[in-house]
C-alpha cells in the first residue's frame, strides 16, 4: 500500500491518552454547565450576526490545540445560546437533557454506528424496536402497534401522510400524481389548533395546502367531530377524497385533547386514517389519573410520542407508533442493489420513513427508562401537574391576571388584564393584546424566566410550559414573581 501523497502516514485524530484528558474536560464541563446554568440569562442576548462575527471567515489549515477550542465554546457558543435546559425556560414546550440521556449520547457517537440496515448495526435496530415497545406498553397503548424512532413530529407525521396517501390504493407512490384524471383531491382534515407540520406534511407530499382542511373546535379549543363529519361528507358529495385525519392530545397553543373517540367513529365511516399527534402530551398517558384524555387513541393508525419533549430526552427522539406495518413500510420502502441483504426475520429501519442514515438514537431511551424506572418518571409527570396546578391557583386567585384556556396537562395560558380594566373599565381587545406584548417582552429581558406566546380567538395570549427536568416548584413561582413585578412595573409606568 502506497503512502499518502507527502510520504508519511497520518497519525490518529486522537491519541489515547489524550483523548481520556479530552473527555475528562468535556465531562467536566458539561458537569459545570449543569449545576451553573441558571447563571446564564435564559434567553441569548446576541445580535443577527454576532455569532458569525465571532467565528473564523475560513476554516483553519492548521492544528489548534483542544484547550483551545473548549475555551471558544464558553467565548463564542454560550453566549448564542438560549437555555432550554435553564430552570426558567417556560416556553414553547420543554426539551431538556436529563443526565443518562446525555451521557447515552456520548456513548452512541463514540460507537459511530448507522442503523440503516440490519446488519449495519443489529444492536441499534433491535434496541429500537425493544425500547419503543417499552414506550408503547409504558404508556398504555395495545400490541397491535409497533414504531421506530424518527427525528421530530414533523417528520412522523410526514410518514404518516404518505401512508394514508398509499392506503387509498391509487398508486400514487409508482404513477405520482401529476396529470391524472383519474386521482380525486386527496383531501386531509385537521383542527384549527392543529400544528402547521400536517400543512407543511400535505405540502411536501403533493396534496397541497387547499386540501388540508381546518376544522373547527369547542369553547375549549378541541375539534368537533360533528364539524369533522360535516366536511368530510361535505367534500366527498364534492368529488374529492377524504383519506387522513389528525387528532391532537395536547394541542401546541392550548394542549386541549381532542376528543378522539368519536373522531375515530367518524374515520371508520369515512374509511379515513387516522393519525394522533401526542407529541407532546403523549407520556402523560402513563398516568391512570389522566388516562381518560386519551381515550380513543388506542384506535388510532397511527401515532406519534416525542420523548424530547415531556419525556427528558435531548433532541431529536420522535416515536411513530402505528398498527399496520405493510402500509408503512410500502409507502416509501426502496431497495437498490448495493444495500440488499438476506437475513431472515431482521428489520431494516431505513425502510421505515424518509431517512436513509439512521442515528442510535435508541440508546436515549434505554438510559433513560434504566436509569429512571417507569415509576421514576411517572413521578416526575405528576410534579409538573402538581406545579401546573399551582401557577393556575396563584393567577386565578390574582385579579391582575386571566387563565384563558383550560390546562388539561402542564401547560397554562392566561393574560394580564390592563390596569383600566383591573378597575372594572371596558377595554378593547387592542389594548389588551398591546399589554400582554409588552408584559412577554418584559419578562424575557429581565432574564431569568422565558416565555411564549399563542394567539387565541383574537386575543393575544402568554404561556407557561412545565416539563423540563430541570424545573422546581420555586422555579414556577419565581416565574408567577416575574410576571407580577414585570406587570406592575408596566402599571406604574403608565400611571407615571
Amino acid at each position: 500500500m502506497s503512502a499518502p501523497a507527502g510520504g508519511r502516514e497520518p497519525g490518529p485524530d486522537m491519541e489515547p491518552e489524550a483523548f481520556r484528558q479530552a473527555a475528562r474536560e468535556v465531562a467536566d464541563w458539561a458537569a459545570r454547565y449543569r449545576e451553573q446554568v441558571d447563571e446564564h440569562p435564559v434567553l441569548a442576548r446576541v445580535e443577527p450576526g454576532e455569532v458569525a462575527s465571532r467565528l473564523a471567515a475560513s476554516p483553519p489549515e492548521e492544528p489548534e490545540p483542544f484547550a483551545d477550542i473548549l475555551d471558544d465554546v464558553e467565548r463564542v457558543v454560550l453566549p448564542g445560546i438560549t437555555h432550554w435546559n435553564h430552570p426558567g425556560f417556560f416556553a414553547y414546550f420543554a426539551s431538556s437533557s436529563s443526565a443518562p440521556a446525555l451521557l447515552a449520547e456520548f456513548v452512541a457517537a463514540a460507537l459511530g454506528g448507522n442503523a440503516m440496515l440490519w446488519r449495519t448495526s443489529p444492536a441499534a435496530t433491535e434496541m429500537e424496536e425493544r425500547t419503543v415497545d417499552w414506550l408503547r406498553q409504558w404508556v398504555h397503548l395495545p400490541e397491535a402497534f409497533r414504531g421506530v424512532i424518527l427525528d421530530t413530529a414533523s417528520t412522523s407525521s410526514f410518514t404518516a401522510l404518505l401512508a394514508a396517501r398509499e392506503e387509498t390504493g391509487l398508486d400514487v407512490r409508482r404513477r405520482g400524481m401529476a396529470g391524472r384524471a383519474d386521482l380525486p383531491p386527496l383531501t386531509a382534515y385537521v383542527s384549527d389548533q392543529t400544528h402547521s407540520s400536517l400543512e407543511k406534511a400535505a405540502i411536501a407530499a403533493g396534496i397541497g395546502q387547499e386540501r388540508v382542511r381546518r376544522v373547527p373546535t369547542d369553547d375549549r379549543f378541541r375539534l368537533r367531530p360533528d364539524a369533522l363529519r360535516e366536511a368530510m361528507e361535505e367534500d366527498r358529495d364534492a368529488g374529492r377524497l377524504p383519506f387522513f385525519v389528525c387528532a391532537t392530545v395536547g394541542t401546541t397553543s392550548t394542549t386541549s385533547a381532542d376528543p378522539v373517540a368519536p373522531v375515530a367513529d367518524v374515520c371508520e365511516e369515512q374509511d379515513a386514517w387516522l393519525h394522533v399527534d401526542a407529541a407532546y402530551a403523549g407520556p402523560a398517558a402513563a398516568l391512570p389519573e389522566r388516562r381518560d384524555l386519551f381515550a380513543g387513541w388506542e384506535r388510532a393508525d397511527s401515532v406519534v410520542i416525542n420523548p424530547h419533549k415531556w419525556l427528558f430526552t435531548p433532541m431529536d427522539c420522535s416515536v411513530f407508533l402505528f398498527r399496520d406495518d405493510e402500509a408503512v413500510r410500502r409507502s416509501l420502502a426502496l431497495t437498490p442493489e448495493y444495500l440488499s441483504s438476506g437475513e431472515e426475520g431482521a428489520t431494516n429501519l431505513m425502510d421505515y420513513g424518509l431517512p436513509l442514515g439512521r442515528r442510535f438514537r435508541a440508546l436515549k431511551l434505554w438510559f433513560l427508562f434504566r436509569f429512571f424506572g417507569g415509576d421514576g418518571l411517572r413521578e416526575r409527570l405528576r410534579a409538573h401537574l402538581d406545579w401546573t396546578g399551582d401557577f393556575v391557583r396563584w393567577i386565578e386567585e390574582d385579579p391582575r391576571f386571566e387563565r384563558t384556556a383550560p390546562a388539561p396537562f402542564s401547560t397554562v395560558c392566561f393574560r394580564t388584564k390592563p390596569p383600566e380594566e383591573t378597575a372594572g373599565d371596558e377595554v378593547g381587545r387592542e389594548t389588551v393584546n398591546d399589554w400582554n406584548r409588552r408584559l412577554l417582552s418584559e419578562v424575557n429581558r429581565e432574564g431569568s424566566v422565558f416565555l411564549s406566546h399563542t394567539v387565541l380567538d383574537g386575543t393575544y395570549t402568554l404561556r407557561l410550559a412545565v416539563g423540563s427536568i430541570h424545573h422546581r416548584r420555586q422555579d414556577v413561582r419565581r416565574a408567577y414573581e416575574r410576571l407580577v413585578e414585570a406587570r406592575e412595573r408596566l402599571a406604574r409606568g403608565a400611571d407615571g
